[in-house]
C-alpha cells in the first residue's frame, strides 16, 4: 500500500524538477529583473532595443485631431464617439506621409460586429441597436445609407 502513496509522490516531484529544468534554459536570465521584479508584467530588460525599434503602427484619436479636428470632436459627440478613428480607417502607420495607405473600410462585415442583431442578448452589447443583416439590404455597404460619422438613433430604431 506504501508504494501507492510514494509512486505518485516521486511522479509529481520529476515533474517539478523536468519543469524547473526547462524554465532554466528557455527563460532568459534577465526576464522579470526590474526593481520590482515582475509587478509590471513580463519584461525583458535585453530586448527594450528591439522593442524600440518597432514602429507604432496605431495611434489614438489625439493623433487625427491634429489635423481633423472637426472630424474627431463631430464625431466624439455621437454614438460612435467611443470607437477610435483607426477602427475604420485603418491604422495610421506611415500617415499623413503617405495619406494612400489610410483606407477606409467600408465593408457590410465592419457595421455588423457591433450591428448584427443579437438572438441570445446577454451583455451591453444588446443595448446597442442590431439588424438582420440577411433581411437589411444585404448586398449594400452600409455606408451608402448610413452616414457613421453622424449615426442617427431615430434611423436605427425603425430597422428594429
Amino acid at each position: 500500500m506504501r508504494s501507492h502513496v510514494l509512486r505518485p509522490l516521486f511522479v509529481a516531484i520529476g515533474l517539478v524538477i523536468v519543469i524547473l529544468a526547462v524554465r532554466a534554459f528557455v527563460v532568459p536570465a534577465d526576464f522579470g529583473i526590474g526593481e520590482r521584479g515582475y509587478m509590471y508584467g513580463w519584461h525583458r530588460q535585453s530586448n527594450e532595443e528591439e522593442w524600440r525599434q518597432i514602429a507604432v503602427k496605431y495611434r489614438t484619436n489625439a493623433y487625427c485631431k491634429e489635423c481633423h479636428a472637426g472630424k474627431v470632436e463631430s464625431i466624439g459627440r455621437s454614438p460612435h464617439g467611443i470607437i477610435p478613428c483607426e477602427e475604420c480607417h485603418g491604422p495610421a502607420f506611415n500617415h499623413p506621409k503617405d495619406p494612400p495607405t489610410l483606407t477606409i473600410d467600408r465593408s457590410r462585415r465592419l457595421c455588423i460586429r457591433c450591428h448584427a442583431k443579437l438572438s441570445t442578448p446577454s451583455s451591453a452589447r444588446a443595448e446597442i441597436r442590431g439588424i438582420d443583416p440577411e433581411k437589411h439590404n444585404s448586398g449594400a455597404e452600409c455606408s451608402l445609407c448610413h452616414d457613421p460619422h453622424h449615426p442617427n438613433l431615430e434611423e436605427l430604431k425603425r430597422h428594429e
